[in-house]
């Protein structure tokens, strides 16, 4: 077992963080910025110097005083770093991941077309209940991220994984079983907080695999992609399913798939870098019997104090303090709202409309998962384009917001142009299959909005990039739980057309959030005070280990 084991005094040591656009003091800040402001720095700086050792390249040693604690770290090269683990093994991780994430979207709208037939055996007449099959499994969503995004920092990504999916599992069998309507509601909501883990953790798994953008992108797609296709799957099993055989069947069929998923996700490795190396340091202590020796994650402050006051509350945190996040947050919200405001209105229209059987209906859906396709293959394309462009050096390439941007300026207009376009065509003189082609652009506007800005936050908050996730879920669910609740009396009340033309207006409005970071995304992030403090802190790993290599050549060189 190769590592570095660095020795670190016992004796506090100060740290120099200059705050959000170098402003310094508390003069310039109110008493709640100043309170949030300690916390946040005291936390970047805290779960920077854990990760900074759990992933990243390691400093000199340190000075050694009267009291030592030996620090274990990663040395260059070494295998058992996530980072350097082959490219078959990550691949197979990111499978893994997207199998999870299918499971977990897919199970939000499992009951969409089967409500009818729920509604009918529970006796539920009121439209407002009916919605809250698929409500009450996104307020689970919401609820979730806060926990398993922020806690898989602290405790590792592979418990939390399969803790929450075997209680996903369990509770997706329970609806199968539910004895009445209100037992069906909890166990949905309850299935639905143990689905958002993924959600929240499987983006942090791929910032774990890939320190190179290009390839953490990639795999980013393909976890959105994941994300897209479960909620367009899911009502066609329900719409075939739930008149032939019985409603009970479309979560029987969920729970078939996820016992199938659950033997792949046992072989899921641990994969966050800091819990490695405590388990790592955990070795060393008993082959040596050193009590001393340590790894950074288990020199960090924990207890519920901790917990509550710093882990818990930092994706809120973000979304309050960090700009970027809160727009982000907005735009996804918006999107993610009217992706399932179309589980109500696609019934609707294609039902109530052109009078199609709920299983024919469910297929209005797959349209929307080419969309999704036609965005992967365009995603792959700029990503090409970039690297030739960045071989050329081209001075736009090195710029942060153009790695990803772009595309959110594409999707963002093809989203727009799908509501309204849904919306004028769906009536009986044109054919049903105008408005169902509507969902290609849709889907590809999604996908790319998606694509785009989430990795444009996991890019920006690196380290931190679970919170920023766990926030950015926390956020669309609240949406995606709410605004169907809209649907059935915005679409009777203003009509089809118009009622589709409102949601393209909004979605309009959002449009100006990639624009915007690609104006003034670079001063947005020095304004933020953990992009400031994780860009300083790597030009200074950086100098250090040019200083370390400078040393051991002049020591090659007297040799």
């Amino acid at each position: 077992m190769s590592s570095i084991i660095k020795t670190e005094s016992t004796s506090t040591q100060k740290t120099e963080f200059r705050g959000a656009g170098g402003i310094e003091g508390p003069a310039q800040e109110n008493g709640l910025s100043r309170i949030t402001s300690l916390i946040d720095e005291a936390n970047a700086r805290e779960r920077y110097e854990v990760e900074g050792e759990g992933q990243k390249a390691h400093l000199p040693t340190s000075n050694v005083h009267e009291l030592q604690k030996k620090i274990v770290s990663w040395e260059d090269g070494d295998p058992e770093c996530p980072y350097n683990w082959s490219a078959k093994r990550k691949a197979f991780i990111v499978v893994i991941g997207m199998t999870i994430v299918i499971n977990s979207t897919m199970g939000s709208s499992l009951p969409s077309n089967a409500i009818p037939f729920i509604s009918n055996d529970f006796h539920i007449t009121s439209s407002a209940a009916q919605i809250l099959p698929i409500s009450i499994f996104l307020v689970g969503y919401i609820l979730g991220p806060l926990l398993f995004g922020p806690l898989s920092e602290t405790y590792g990504r592979r418990i939390m994984m399969i803790s929450t999916f075997i209680l996903f599992t369990i509770f997706t069998m329970a609806c199968a079983l539910a004895p009445n309507f209100g037992g069906m509601l909890v166990f949905r909501f309850l299935t639905g907080v143990n689905a958002s883990s993924p959600i929240a953790v499987v983006g942090g798994i791929y910032a774990d695999l890939y320190d190179d953008p290009v390839t953490r992108g990639r795999a980013v797609a393909a976890f959105i992609g994941g994300t897209c296709v479960g909620p367009l799957v899911a009502p066609v099993i329900s719409g075939f399913v739930a008149p032939t055989i019985g409603w009970r069947w479309a979560f029987w069929i969920g729970l078939i798939f996820a016992g199938a998923s659950m033997v792949l996700l046992l072989f899921l490795p641990e994969t966050y870098g800091p819990i490695l190396l405590a388990n790592r340091a955990s070795a060393l202590r008993k082959a040596t019997g050193n009590s001393q020796i340590f790894a950074p994650i288990e020199l960090e402050k924990k207890g519920l104090k901790q917990m509550v006051s710093v882990t818990l509350t930092r994706p809120l945190r973000m979304i309050y303090f960090e700009l970027i996040v809160a727009a982000t947050c907005a735009y996804l919200a918006v999107a993610y709202g009217i992706f399932y405001m179309y589980f109500e209105a696609y019934p609707i229209i294609f039902q109530g409309v052109y009078h199609l059987s709920p299983g024919i209906a469910g297929l209005m859906f797959l349209p929307i998962a080419a969309g999704a396709a036609c965005a992967t293959g365009l995603f792959l394309c700029y990503d090409s384009y970039l690297q030739r462009a960045q071989r050329l050096h081209k001075p736009w390439t090195s710029r942060e917001e153009f790695r990803r941007l772009p595309l959110a300026c594409i999707g963002g207009p093809c989203y727009v142009v799908a509501l309204f376009w849904l919306g004028w065509t769906a009536r009986p003189s044109i054919p049903f299959y105008v408005p169902m082609l509507a969902g290609i652009p849709f889907g590809m506007g999604y996908v790319l909005i998606f694509m785009a800005l989430l990795n444009y936050l996991t890019d920006a908050y690196d380290i931190f990039a679970a919170s920023a996730m766990a926030a950015s879920s926390c956020c669309r669910s609240v949406a995606g739980a709410v605004l169907p609740f809209a649907a059935t009396p915005m679409y009777r009340n203003l009509g089809v057309a118009w009622a589709s033309s409102l949601l393209g207006f909004l979605s309009l409005g959002m449009c100006i959030v990639p624009f915007m970071f690609l104006w003034k995304g670079d001063v947005l992030r020095e304004g933020s005070m953990f992009c400031t403090y994780l860009r300083e802190r790597k030009e200074k790993e950086q100098e250090a280990i040019e200083r370390e290599r400078m040393a051991r050549e002049a020591v090659v060189e007297k040799v």
